[in-house]
């Protein structure tokens, strides 16, 4: 063997480990965001663009909660982490299903939020995602809300992910607000000391066919995730090993229809009541009644 030809070859071995090393620390890092939290949500409007002169801005929302995310996948190419809140008394809290998020490495399928349920299919190209993971948000129903690519940045001993998509209103603004129909999102994961904090940065977003987009109004948002003893949170650990089966069974409807590769469009009501009230229910638990029910709010 050449010399030419022998550093070459140590060459390639070192971009090799270098970039398992790199995807190990990405990996870690998304997974320090399983665990037992206390959250502190705030969100404030900052800037208004609005032309009418009685616009009123969102109020300022503060609230908190302890919030257990538990690790539902672990593979060398995705990450999956299901979050759950839980409220009301300790001694006998109540368990609520929050949203859930995906991370996948260098996935070029995605579902873009258009406004109005609508999520618009697109691929990207290799070369744009390479080393990059995409983090697919839930609702709480498991159907679709916001996805996004990035690449997670380990400098200066700082570990963080960031990404700007489409999206639809929060759960406290659609019930509030119909003057925008899209909140373009920045969000920021940064793993901390203490535990993780979600720093976003959001565009409140009106979008019409044949317009410009117009940008209503600012928000900022900045939810700090405290890492504090897990037994805190054994109530929905416990709830979710007890339900787990059941939501398996969701994902996996969910992802034969997300595996359709085209353009989806959702009802909001079936039957007078969202899905994630069709699927609360103690009594549906089975794939012969889950399929159906989600298949019927899948518009042809």
């Amino acid at each position: 063997m050449n010399k030419l030809l022998f550093f070459c070859l140590l060459f390639a071995i070192s971009i090799t480990i270098n970039a398992q090393s790199k995807k190990t620390k990405d990996q870690n890092a998304i997974k320090e965001m399983c665990g037992c939290f206390e959250v502190t949500f705030n969100f404030a409007e900052t800037f208004n663009y609005s032309k009418d002169s009685t616009y009123k801005p969102s109020k300022t929302k503060v609230d908190k909660g302890l919030e257990w995310a538990g690790l539902v996948e672990d593979d060398n190419n995705k990450i999956s982490i299901q979050h759950l809140l839980q409220v009301g008394n300790p001694a006998e809290p109540m368990i609520i299903k929050h949203w859930r998020q995906d991370w996948l490495f260098e996935n070029t399928d995605f579902y873009m939020f258009n406004g109005d349920n609508n999520w618009t299919f697109e691929q990207k190209d290799k070369k744009e995602v390479k080393g990059q993971w995409t983090q697919k948000v839930y609702q709480v129903d498991d159907s679709p809300r916001y996805e996004g690519s990035g690449t997670w940045v380990h400098v200066d001993g700082k570990n963080y992910w960031e990404n700007t998509t489409t999206a639809p209103l929060p759960r406290r603004e659609y019930t509030k607000r119909s003057d925008y129909n899209i909140t373009l999102r920045t969000n920021r994961h940064e793993i901390t000391d203490a535990g993780w904090v979600h720093d976003q940065d959001n565009s409140k977003v009106v979008r019409k066919t044949g317009k410009e987009d117009f940008v209503l109004a600012k928000e900022k948002g900045y939810n700090t995730y405290v890492k504090v003893d897990d037994s805190r949170c054994k109530a929905a650990a416990d709830w979710w090993k007890s339900n787990a089966d059941k939501w398996q069974l969701v994902r996996n409807k969910w992802n034969e229809v997300y595996g359709r590769s085209k353009n989806l469009s959702l009802e909001k009501k079936v039957d007078n009541k969202a899905l994630y009230k069709h699927l609360f229910s103690d009594e549906i638990v089975e794939e012969k009644e889950i399929n159906p029910i989600i298949e019927s709010f899948v518009k042809k």
